[in-house]
């Protein structure tokens, strides 16, 4: 059975090109397209798409407000497509925070118009016709008091993979996290362009500061990292000072930066002293890197399928054994920062 696609854009020129892209592709059907969020709602109600492309500057009710509406009260699975300007970036990290699975640049690195993209639009649509929506999960006052408070001093670094879903799924968390966390790095698969704008919205929730790693930077108490840079795979090495460390390299479990890179250099590192939490995501990366976390003396935990967008990564994990907790998002927090929760 083919996917099922609708197009919300402004631009004809764009609508064309997205609807070219996906008329190549056998197994997905563009159902519908629509200029603005008015006729988007009325053709979601009509025509039920299994997933919708989302451009997020448009007239009238523009794209965030639109997606908060789907989320609410017709969760679809949503892909951003996205401009290149800087204010186009921050509004994606906003529309991740708030559940589209996935974000699509117009644009090829030099800022140009993509005319070919590999079929890269075409996997995501496949990758978010798998997405199942759970109801929000929200943590309340006590929990979060109780997580700023229970944290172990012996825990030396959180390491964090996360994938579809999770920039959504990093806000709950990381809301519970005390000023003085543990040093904290996170690899997030997202096109690189958009995770300083990421980042920037990740600290507005998270009382540590969260922040873009830099090779070689020393990691700090209060402190979050999130990975950035395309074709580098962020790693942490070091011994009474731990540090970032970017590693140009080939994809690892398909991805780069991967999930399995950071949490096996962790595992070399690290070892006991570290905390390991795999979080919803498409694929297994990260599976195996917390299994070698787990085996070195690590807290290792997964997110549970009930909370996940799509529980592929914690369910590879947890198949290998490498799970210690499987825990709903908004308890994962205690769980890594008292390991005895």
């Amino acid at each position: 059975m083919s996917v099922r696609v609708l197009i919300v854009d402004d631009s004809p020129t764009m609508r064309a090109i997205l609807m070219s892209r996906l008329r190549e592709q056998p197994d997905i059907e563009v159902v519908g397209s629509a200029s603005n969020a008015a006729e988007g709602r009325e053709l979601i109600k009509k025509l039920d798409p299994d997933v919708v492309t989302l451009d997020i500057e448009m007239p009238g009710m523009n794209g965030l407000d639109f997606l908060e509406k789907i989320m609410t009260l017709r969760p679809t699975p949503v892909i951003i497509v996205s401009g290149a300007t800087q204010e186009g970036n921050e509004v994606t990290a906003r529309a991740l925070a708030l559940g589209a699975v996935n974000c699509y640049s117009k644009y090829d690195p030099t800022g140009k118009l993509a005319l070919q993209d590999s079929g890269e639009l075409a996997k995501m649509i496949r990758d978010a016709a798998q997405v199942r929506f759970s109801k929000p999960v929200r943590s309340t006052p006590s929990v979060v008091e109780e997580s700023r408070r229970s944290i172990k001093r012996d825990t030396r670094l959180i390491a964090i993979g996360s994938s579809t879903g999770g920039v959504e799924a990093l806000q709950v968390l990381l809301r519970e996290f005390p000023r003085d966390c543990p040093p904290t790095v996170i690899v997030q698969h997202v096109n690189p362009r958009f995770a300083p704008a990421i980042a920037r919205t990740l600290d507005q929730v998270c009382p540590a500061t969260v922040q873009v790693a830099v090779n070689d930077m020393p990691l700090k108490t209060g402190h979050v990292y999130l990975a950035a840079e395309a074709e580098h795979h962020l790693m942490v090495k070091g011994d009474s000072t731990l540090y970032a460390k970017l590693r140009r390299g080939e994809p690892i479990s398909g991805h780069v930066p991967s999930v399995d890179a950071l949490f096996n250099s962790v595992a070399q590192f690290v070892g006991a002293g570290a905390v390991g939490i795999l979080l919803t995501g498409m694929g297994q990366d990260g599976a195996k890197g917390l299994l070698a976390m787990s085996k070195a003396g690590a807290h290792t935990i997964a997110q549970d399928e009930a909370t996940c967008t799509v529980f592929g990564m914690p369910r590879a994990a947890i198949s290998l054994g490498a799970a210690q907790v499987v825990a709903p998002i908004n308890s994962i927090a205690r769980h890594a920062l008292n390991k005895a929760a």
